[in-house]
């Protein structure tokens, strides 16, 4: 019996909610069609932060709205490319992220590309839920009209309350295993549009048709040359490859649950440059009809929301900003934390108890998120272990792709005391030396202001430069 086949036997395969979450999936398991994959990156945009960042490029970057609008598109189709080569294996083989790093790192040093990834996605899963709660909060009073003055911990009762229930409901969704996680993101992609577009609306009418000449002028920019509008687009295209820079390094979390490769393909070109253009057209609208309506540009949405002095639109809105929180907060960071933690221990810790334990984090950094944590900055601790993600990507692009030529042993991967992968026991000196290096331009990026001026680009950078050493120090690259 090989490694694989003892691991399914001993965990009863990937299709028990409970078992192990590392686990290939199985054939009835890849059933995710391309509008499943279409809404991992409608949810993976349509958070307030996204939206905040969308309509801020029009104004803040010194660049025409038409450059900006292009630049968009150009980093949707950009990272469109890159989770198609960084997905292809997870389609292919089954397989998730940290077994996918076992190949270049060793069946050991997978498990630190994991952990990282793991440890940004659970702090950043807490905050998350910490902010859906809010908009929970929100529809709680604007149903009821209670006022709670009593703090704790910078949270009031209903706050508190709030933030329990959105807490509970993540925990309802994972309990229930993928298929849940999958009809959420279904439902919550087009909700979110949806109510987009009635907002437009709302400001369509208030604007008396102006909206559309409001917007226009956003797309002019008379002072602008080309070295600056070409600087500006450089500039967003680095920005929005930056804020997908975590997704793209562990989609194969997703892309494995995809039919095929073909429908892998459809989907992220459907789900990037088409969201992109779709969220990016409603977030220049809508900015430009608050401009109109209440006489300065506000790329926050919820700002826009409270002008309006609707409750029924308060109601709504709240549904739609709990909607868009969660969606991203399963996307990007609970599934890569519950793979990153089973990785610790795949035999002990399967999909449940790993979804438990980074429950268990977000109780602990959510709820003491506004009293407590967020006055430490903290940030650049999570900013550091982020920057460092960009030179693994990197390194697994080219060990895949260079290296193996598209070919690995699925039982190696799967076989912790031996095998291809196991390497210098279980490390390969040739990546982990390639990372250190590269890992430290990437981390200086973060902490040195002269690095200041790569603000946007540093990902790229990292990622090229840990890719190019690995070619570099793997003397002979062996084939699968």
């Amino acid at each position: 019996m090989s490694s694989l086949d003892r691991a399914h036997h001993a965990q009863g395969g990937s299709a028990d909610p409970d078992g192990n979450a590392l686990n290939p999936v199985t054939k009835e398991e890849k059933s995710w069609g391309w509008f499943a994959i279409f809404n991992i990156w409608a949810n993976d945009i349509q958070s307030l932060f996204g939206y905040t960042l969308v309509a801020s490029l029009f104004i803040s970057y010194g660049v025409g709205g038409w450059t900006a609008f292009a630049a968009l598109i150009a980093a949707g189709l950009f990272v469109m490319w890159m989770v198609n080569l960084s997905g292809a294996p997870g389609e292919k083989y089954g397989i998730p992220y940290p077994v996918l790093a076992r190949a270049s790192l060793g069946t050991q040093g997978g498990k630190l590309p994991a952990i990282l990834r793991a440890t940004v996605a659970v702090f950043w899963f807490g905050v998350q839920v910490h902010f859906a709660s809010t908009a929970l909060s929100l529809l709680i009073r604007s149903l009821t009209g209670v006022q709670d003055t009593s703090m704790i911990f910078g949270m009031s009762g209903v706050d508190w309350l709030s933030f329990v229930l959105v807490w509970l409901f993540h925990i309802l969704i994972f309990w229930r295993g993928m298929g849940w996680v999958e009809t959420f993101l279904n439902i919550a992609g087009p909700f979110v549009y949806a109510v987009m577009i009635g907002l437009l609306i709302v400001l369509w009418n208030k604007s008396d048709g102006q909206l559309l000449s409001a917007t226009a002028t956003i797309f002019v920019n008379p002072e602008g040359t080309f070295w600056t509008e070409l600087k500006g687009f450089v500039a967003i295209v680095g920005t929005m490859v930056a804020y997908f820079a975590a997704v793209m390094i562990n989609f194969s979390d997703f892309s494995r649950y995809a039919k095929d490769k073909p429908t892998m393909i459809k989907g992220n070109l459907t789900g990037l440059p088409l969201n992109m253009i779709l969220f990016s057209a409603l977030a220049l609208l809508t900015t430009g009809g608050a401009a109109v309506v209440y006489g300065e540009a506000l790329v926050n949405p919820t700002e826009i929301v409270e002008r309006t002095d609707s409750v029924l639109l308060s109601v709504i809105a709240a549904i739609t900003f709990f909607a868009a929180t969660v969606g991203i907060n399963l996307v990007a960071n609970f599934i890569p934390a519950v793979n990153g933690i089973a990785s610790l221990a795949p035999e002990r810790i399967g999909f449940r108890k790993a979804g438990l334990i980074t429950a268990g984090f977000a109780l602990v950094i959510g709820g003491f998120w506004t009293g407590f944590i967020s006055n430490f900055g903290i940030d650049g601790f999570v900013n550091t272990l982020g920057a460092t993600l960009a030179p693994l990507f990197g390194i697994m692009i080219v060990d895949y792709y260079v290296h193996r030529r598209q070919h690995l042993d699925l039982n190696d991967l799967y076989d912790m005391a031996g095998g291809r992968y196991h390497y210098e026991n279980g490390w390969n000196s040739a990546a982990v030396k390639a990372f250190v290096a590269a890992a430290v331009f990437s981390v200086l990026t973060v902490w040195v202001p002269w690095f200041s001026f790569l603000s946007g680009y540093n990902w790229i950078i990292g990622a090229v430069l840990g890719g190019a050493l690995m070619h570099v120090f793997t003397r002979q690259p062996v084939r699968a």
